[in-house]
């Protein structure tokens, strides 16, 4: 039991801490510029949307105030079956934008595939409808194309509360965390995975996404990097959204993104075979985190029948930082104390973990949120 307890220590410290200390190492030693200048290529942006009649006027206003040259800027959005005023919207509204409506809605992955077609700029930006870009954040993620060696080029989401600043609660400090990792990959190489938000690849390495994908944003740029190009991170490409205030809706966003991951693994199997260059980051960024429900729950088992009075301690002090985090569930107030709103949001994204494996075991997906 010992044995037990110190192995899964050591796996849930790698997952969130060690693996992110690896890198910083790494930079020291060996980091990998990125070669940068302002470029005026031919860009296309991508977008699908279903059912964002709410966010989708904004989106189009936002775009056009983009600080990038306008003959050299296409706008394509792709309608996947919605029901609302979507479309209508596109129709009547969508001034300069090339719409795609699609009557039957297929999912995202297909809505992407469908509006790549009429794609025709030499750098696809995929962006989601509900977050705001900066002006120079197109022109941002283009400047990084100036290097040969580059592929796609991740911009960077910015969370926010409903004041419009940022997020200084857990759930922040878990994305800052987060943020720090992806920065310290494109520094030594390439991030696994991109911002789903705001992202952008050469348009000869895209390759069509498989229907029902959930996480485009990890098949599209790993394929990048199969292809032997970087994909890296652009932190002044920022694209700003807010936290959901709507009780459970990040627990919901989560549980999607974690069930992706899983999904993953069966539409390309290829991603744990040595065909995949980023196999370590792989399995140390995304994969590991998965296992951590099973590491907690086998750590608190280990320490509760292990005897001697340092795992006494220690199992109480598990008990504690539960109790913690269903006091802070219970009493969003209570979050406020910052140990409190660690142990919660810790609890909450681990607890999305083990129902994304409950879906993915059962067949359940969401492509849409």
């Amino acid at each position: 039991m010992n044995l037990l307890f110190w192995i899964c220590f050591a796996l849930i410290s790698y997952a969130y801490f060690g693996y992110a200390c690896w890198l910083l190492v790494c930079a020291r030693l060996r980091s990998r510029p990125i070669l940068k200048k302002p470029l005026s290529l031919n860009v296309s942006i991508v977008i699908a949307v279903r059912n964002e009649e709410a966010n989708l006027p904004a989106k189009i206003e936002n775009l056009s105030l983009l600080n990038y040259p306008r003959d050299r800027l296409q706008i394509v959005v792709a309608s996947d079956g919605s029901t609302d005023r979507t479309a209508a919207i596109l129709r009547e509204r969508a001034a300069g934008v090339l719409s795609v409506i699609l009557d039957e809605s297929k999912g995202k992955a297909n809505a992407l595939n469908e509006a790549v077609k009429l794609a025709t700029g030499e750098i696809l930006v995929f962006l989601d409808a509900r977050q705001v870009v900066d002006r120079d954040a197109v022109s941002e993620l283009v400047s990084c194309f100036a290097d040969p060696n580059v592929g796609a080029v991740s911009g960077e989401l910015l969370l926010e509360s409903g004041s419009g600043t940022a997020s200084t609660d857990a759930l922040g400090m878990y994305w800052r965390i987060e943020k720090t990792t992806r920065k310290l990959e494109s520094a030594t190489g390439s991030v696994v995975g991109v911002t789903g938000a705001i992202y952008a690849i050469r348009r000869d390495l895209y390759r069509e996404i498989p229907p029902g994908t959930i996480l485009d944003d990890v098949f599209v740029p790993m394929n990048v990097a199969r292809m032997g190009k970087r994909v890296v991170f652009q932190p002044s490409a920022i694209a700003r959204d807010r936290l959901f205030s709507e009780k459970g809706k990040e627990f919901s966003r989560k549980v999607r993104t974690l069930t992706g991951n899983y999904q993953l693994l069966r539409l390309a199997p290829w991603l744990l075979s040595p065909s995949n260059p980023l196999l370590f980051r792989f399995i140390s960024h995304k994969l590991l985190r998965l296992l951590v429900p099973l590491l907690l729950f086998l750590m608190l088992i280990a320490s509760a029948i292990a005897t001697g009075p340092f795992h006494r301690a220690i199992f109480w002090l598990q008990v504690l930082f539960y109790v913690s985090a269903a006091f802070g569930a219970l009493s969003p107030a209570a979050k406020r104390f910052k140990p409190i709103g660690i142990a919660s949001t810790f609890v909450m994204l681990n607890a999305a973990a083990a129902l994304a494996f409950y879906n993915f075991a059962a067949g359940r997906k969401k492509v849409w949120l």
